[in-house]
């Protein structure tokens, strides 16, 4: 089969294929997953090839969805679970937080929670209210998770099955709007020689700044790099990769080298992971620095109406802007 061009969304379906087909204990559930194959058909075709007994369409309730496949992954299954908009996902969170979160640590490490929630997050689709949330702070801040993006289609085949075979319990977040987005994947590379999942990676190279994003931010700040060659800048882009926990080992090593750093993200900036980044570059490379670690964020309101959404998004000017300013000190 060796490589694939694939859209990222086909990447994920495929990723979560092959789960299926290598552990009968792997069960998806979730709204309108079976039948229908997702709104954004990420499980399609998976029910009528496995049944409706693993690929499960579940009622409209996000905690019942949780709290049955907290049961599940007790008794040694391991579900995935969608929740069908990142805003859907709040009915669900003290499942999430008090439950999930919680049941490793309750049991002194007798019960594990071997189960994936997969939310498509982030805006840039012009969707409606509750539909274009970012909500990854609030789930790398709970101790007793792993909170995880991916922004590329071969890191959604890997990373997927990757969060599936870990016996912790994983928030799984899935940029939205790349979805559509194609690049190669290598269907045939083992799981066992794959990228580490709770680990960053420099997604460009570069000398001048470093710029750290996630999920959607990664494939804008590579745009923003590639402008800023043009008039001379070599910006290196750190792609996080994993949000809890975080690895910023080669984020410190890149910043040493380059003086600066811009964090990137479409949550709001106040209390978001770029202030926890923010503070950690700053503590192990304070001396390196030569300007203070900016942030280019959504704005500390709720998400706007899909009409003005690309004024609330960063976006590649607002990013170059950041690095100009990085120069200023």
């Amino acid at each position: 089969m060796a490589t694939e061009t694939l859209t990222l969304g086909k990447a994920l379906n495929v990723g979560l294929r092959r789960a299926l087909e290598n552990d009968p204990k792997v069960v998806i559930m979730g709204e309108d997953v079976g039948k229908l194959g997702g709104v954004f058909r990420i499980t399609d075709g998976l029910q009528k090839d496995f049944g409706d007994q693993r690929v499960i369409d579940t009622p409209l309730a996000e905690s019942g969805i949780i709290g049955t496949a907290v049961g599940l992954a007790i008794r040694g299954y391991r579900p995935i679970c969608e929740i069908q908009f990142d805003g859907f996902v709040y009915p669900a969170y003290d499942q999430i937080v008090s439950q999930v979160a919680k049941m490793h640590y309750r049991s002194q490490g007798k019960v594990r929670i071997p189960m994936v929630i997969r939310i498509p997050f982030g805006g840039g689709i012009g969707a409606v209210e509750h539909h274009s949330e970012s909500p990854e702070a609030y789930f790398a801040h709970t101790a007793g998770l792993k909170v995880v993006s991916c922004s590329t289609p071969q890191d959604a085949y890997v990373m997927i099955q990757q969060a599936i075979a870990s016996d912790d319990p994983i928030v799984f977040l899935e940029p939205k709007r790349r979805y559509w987005e194609k690049g190669p994947v290598d269907l045939d590379a083992p799981l066992s020689q794959a990228y580490p999942l709770h680990s960053a990676r420099v997604a460009r190279p570069g000398t001048d700044v470093t710029l750290l994003a996630y999920g959607p931010m990664v494939r804008t700040c590579l745009d923003a790099a590639t402008a800023a060659a043009e008039d001379g800048r070599e910006l290196e882009v750190i792609d996080l990769r994993t949000l809890s926990p975080l690895d910023l080992g080669v984020a410190y090593e890149s910043v040493r080298r380059t003086g600066r750093a811009v964090v990137v993200h479409e949550a709001q900036g106040n209390l978001g992971m770029g202030a926890e980044i923010a503070a950690r570059i700053t503590e192990e490379c304070f001396y390196s620095l030569e300007s203070p670690v900016l942030r280019v964020t959504g704005f500390d309101t709720p998400y706007p109406a899909a009409r003005v959404e690309e004024e609330y998004l960063p976006d590649l000017d607002r990013v170059l802007d950041a690095v100009d300013r990085t120069f200023g000190w």
